[in-house]
């Protein structure tokens, strides 16, 4: 399934969700000057790497280009081909003005980092001593989506939904198409510990946990940062002049 827009308007221009897109796609942008070995370098210096980032916990030195501490946050801005970025920006686009503005700039740059951190670290848990490096945005929108499910559940998504040589759209509650998809990384996540070599971190692939663990923050830390908040109060710190 994939969602094409959602029927939930919002009174802002969501300033920090096209930022964010923005820098990810200079990100990519720069990615692809990169040769084949450089990028991969580049990779495992600001992508997660399970096993050095163990190593870093343990108390062991390493020689990357930044503190391996820091890969949490500067993974979240890396991706590893054109469909990866494109359907992460699609999924941040769609879900995350509202959220901004339920929550307001600063703490939604906040919500966000933290759930790309939070999801980074579940991933890492499964699978601490990978040496695959993990990247991409996927955990931190994914907690976008755990708190957009909490507060709009009956939000239409407007979604894509390939059927052989046909492809109908269909109006889909939020808590409906986002429900499917957290369970779809769940059902994955736990199918790695048996098959790793089809799915999760050990091989490559996608880190299931990260979006799962990413969904479950997002639907915490939202609550806890005011996602229930009255509206109205929100909108007279945001609604544009």
């Amino acid at each position: 399934m994939i969602p094409l827009k959602d029927v939930n308007p919002t009174k802002i221009t969501p300033y920090v969700t096209y930022s964010l897109i923005a820098i990810n796609v200079v990100a990519f942008i720069y990615e692809l000057t990169l040769t084949p070995q450089q990028l991969d370098t580049f990779f495992h210096s600001f992508a997660i790497v399970p096993k050095e980032l163990t190593a870093s916990f343990n108390g062991v030195e390493l020689n990357s280009g930044i503190p391996e501490i820091l890969t949490p946050v500067t993974s979240q801005f890396l991706h590893a081909g054109f469909a990866h970025i494109a359907f992460n920006m699609l999924f941040l686009y769609i879900f995350g003005n509202n959220v901004e503005e339920q929550l307001g700039r600063a703490k939604y740059l906040f919500f966000y980092l933290a759930c790309g951190v939070l999801a980074g670290l579940s991933q890492w848990f499964f699978s601490a001593m990978s040496d695959v490096p993990s990247l991409g945005a996927s955990g931190a929108i994914a907690g976008v989506m755990g708190a957009y499910i909490l507060k709009f559940p009956q939000a239409k998504v407007i979604t894509l939904v390939p059927l052989g040589f046909f492809f109908p759209v269909f109006r889909i509650p939020a808590v409906y198409f986002l429900g499917f998809w957290f369970l779809e990384q769940a059902l994955n996540g736990i199918t790695s510990f048996e098959v790793q070599a089809s799915v999760g971190m050990e091989n490559g692939g996608v880190a299931y946990w990260a979006h799962a663990g990413g969904f479950i923050f997002g639907a915490i830390l939202g609550p806890i940062l005011g996602l229930f908040s009255k509206s109205e109060q929100n909108y007279d710190q945001l609604v544009d002049n």
